[in-house]
């Protein structure tokens, strides 16, 4: 019964988000908070699975006007439990194929997010650049998921440069966002499913570095974010 009423509350509220959300996105072409006031509806979205999500920001984070923030990337429930930290002036980077994705895909698009073509690398890289030009012109940040997909249980996935390449060419910081483990988490037949952390970490100066410094950026940034959600597994299984 709890199943049922889930999925057609999670089925309505699809629908009104979208319409809402797109119709939105049309009347604020120019803000650059599109993403982030969505964030904001997705974020009470999680109380709906039945679960109580918890954001830490850094201080440190929050006097940061301009960013590339790196996320680890787990499951479908990402979308709302990752937002509870959005900041303001974000976009995320996503494939192309995002925008076949019935509903959410148009509202994706009109959102302003960035959308990339992974399977083409040549076409990735020159992605990236036009990425930083755009970063440069409007002052946005973007927000991307360095594992390149959903882990869905299978560990944590190598990282791929394409973030950190953005981050150095831009002059940006880093800024890792670390979500505590929510895989197989979700009940839907149980009220409630537990808490987690999403927990945005001190940014990762990148002044001065050159594209010879990009691996040894990601894999100190890949061993700090593992660290970080090891430590609030931990402190979730205490609790």
């Amino acid at each position: 019964m709890l199943f049922l009423l889930r999925m057609a509350l999670l089925a309505l509220l699809i629908i009104s988000v979208t319409v809402f959300g797109i119709v939105f996105c049309l009347f604020t072409l120019r803000s650059k908070n599109r993403v982030y006031h969505l964030g904001r509806v997705f974020a009470h979205v999680a109380s709906l699975f039945g679960l109580s999500v918890e954001g830490r920001v850094s201080e440190a984070a929050k006097q940061v006007p301009q960013a590339v923030y790196v996320a680890n990337h787990q499951n479908n429930f990402d979308l709302f439990t990752l937002a509870s930290v959005v900041p303001e002036g974000v976009v995320t980077v996503g494939k192309k194929s995002l925008r076949w994705i019935p509903f959410f895909g148009v509202l994706y698009w009109l959102s302003g997010n960035f959308l990339i073509d992974r399977e083409n690398r040549k076409q990735a890289i020159a992605t990236i650049e036009q990425i930083v030009t755009k970063m440069k012109t409007t002052g946005l940040s973007i927000w991307m998921f360095p594992e390149g997909t959903r882990s869905r249980g299978r560990g944590w996935l190598p990282f791929k440069r394409g973030a950190f390449h953005a981050a150095v060419q831009a002059g940006v910081p880093i800024i890792p966002v670390v979500c505590s483990n929510t895989h197989n988490q979700v009940g839907l037949n149980r009220w409630h499913n537990g808490k987690v952390i999403v927990e945005m970490l001190p940014p990762i100066d990148t002044t001065g570095l050159q594209e010879t410094d990009v691996v040894e950026l990601l894999e100190s940034c890949e061993a700090l974010m593992h660290q970080t959600k090891q430590r609030l597994d931990q402190e979730l299984a205490r609790a």
